[in-house]
């Protein structure tokens, strides 16, 4: 079975009401990924994606620890970050990251911003992976201490979270109970639940595509 063929049988696209960009509607999070490796040219431009993203007085906050499966020690130093229940299935993707955000501002005064910009870095990565026909799946559950103890984060820089990154693979990979949540349609609360006017809570009442 091809990358391709995979890739064909397993999108998910958005039920979206109203139209959006294609890297927004086809992106989503899969726990099956192929062992094929990443290209270095590829990897740079996700980065260079992330690079350029707002930030508050452009400080850029984000920070990334990368670790690829073709340099075993340092992988495994990162899937030892994983709890667990992740570390089962992330440790098929070819690359594996963590997001740190730094804090402060140069003054050394608190950034409530931070963590904030780097999701804004994280969703330019991920548009620009899902342009070029990878996955990413972003792991909240990460040992955060084990993060800054094993990569010697200064006490200025957050852990926040962790992805597995690459090409998709077939859900054979994974135990039962994550084939059946890989097939599992994708779900958003309605836009009536996020959109107010006037007052909290009320609807601002967008009207839906026909």
């Amino acid at each position: 079975m091809t990358n391709s063929h995979v890739v064909s049988q397993m999108k998910k696209p958005a039920n979206n009401d109203f139209p959006i960009l294609d890297q927004l509607r086809d992106r989503w999070s899969p726990r099956a990924f192929s062992d094929r490796l990443v290209d270095d040219t590829v990897l740079g431009a996700l980065f260079e994606a992330a690079r350029w993203a707002p930030s508050c007085f452009n400080v850029q906050p984000w920070r990334f620890i990368i670790a690829t499966s073709s340099h075993e020690p340092t992988y495994k130093q990162a899937l030892s970050c994983l709890t667990e229940w992740n570390r089962n299935w992330a440790c098929n993707a070819p690359l594996l990251l963590f997001v740190i955000a730094k804090t402060t501002y140069e003054d050394g005064s608190h950034n409530r911003h931070a963590y904030y910009d780097c999701g804004q870095a994280m969703t330019s990565l991920v548009t620009q992976a899902t342009t070029l026909g990878l996955f990413v799946h972003q792991i909240g559950g990460i040992l955060i201490e084990q993060v800054r103890e094993t990569y010697n984060i200064p006490s200025e820089y957050d852990p926040i979270c962790g992805a597995a990154l690459g090409y998709i693979g077939p859900s054979s990979s994974l135990s039962e109970k994550l084939r059946k949540k890989e097939s599992e349609p994708r779900a958003r609360l309605d836009l009536s639940d996020l959109a107010y006017v006037g007052t909290w809570g009320n609807s601002a009442l967008l009207v839906r595509k026909k």
